[in-house]
C-alpha cells in the first residue's frame, strides 16, 4: 500500500507544476495519478506490479474506471497569424460575383498581395496581405459585415 504522505506530496507536485498526469512505477507498486481539467480533483489508481500473465488482465477492468472519471483531453489547435480587418465594412473574397476569390487556402501571399475588397461608405478598398505565407483557412464569408481587428484569413508564414 502506498504511504498516504508520499501521496498526498506527488499531488501537491502535481498542482503546483500544473501537470495532467503523473505515473511512477517501481519493483513494489505502480501510481498514476490523473488530473482531467486545470481545477479538478486529482484521481489516483494504485496497483502492484504484478507478474506478465496478470497485468494485462487487469488493464481492461481498470480502463472503464478511468474512462468514467475523465474526459479526454482537447486536441490542441495551432494558433496561426490572421489578417485582420483595417475597417469596419462588408467583406468581398472577389471582385465581383462572377470572378474567381482573390485568394484561397493553399495560395501563396506576399505583402502586397491583394486578399480581398472591403466595402465602407460606397468605397471598395483593397485588403493586402502585409505578410508572406500560404492561406491556411478564410474566416470570413463574401458578403458578410466585418469589424475593425477581425481576423479574415489565417496564415502560415513562410
Amino acid at each position: 500500500m502506498i504511504d498516504i504522505r508520499k501521496l498526498k506530496e506527488l499531488v501537491r507536485l502535481m498542482v503546483e507544476n500544473d501537470l495532467t498526469e503523473l505515473d511512477i512505477r517501481d519493483e513494489q507498486e505502480t501510481v498514476t495519478v490523473k488530473r482531467p481539467g486545470l481545477h479538478a480533483t486529482p484521481q489516483v489508481f494504485a496497483a502492484p506490479v504484478l507478474g506478465t500473465a496478470m497485468a494485462p488482465a487487469m488493464a481492461p477492468a481498470m480502463a472503464p474506471a478511468m474512462a468514467a472519471g475523465m474526459a479526454a483531453p482537447a486536441p490542441v489547435k495551432e494558433v496561426l497569424p490572421a489578417i485582420e480587418s483595417p475597417m469596419v465594412g462588408t467583406f468581398y473574397a472577389a471582385a465581383g460575383p462572377d470572378k474567381a476569390p482573390f485568394i484561397s487556402v493553399g495560395s501563396l501571399v506576399g505583402p502586397d498581395t491583394t486578399v480581398c475588397l472591403i466595402e465602407a461608405m460606397k468605397i471598395f478598398n483593397e485588403i493586402k496581405a502585409e505578410t508572406s505565407g500560404t492561406v491556411e483557412e478564410v474566416l470570413v464569408k463574401g458578403g458578410q459585415p466585418v469589424e475593425f481587428g477581425q481576423p479574415l484569413f489565417r496564415i502560415r508564414p513562410s
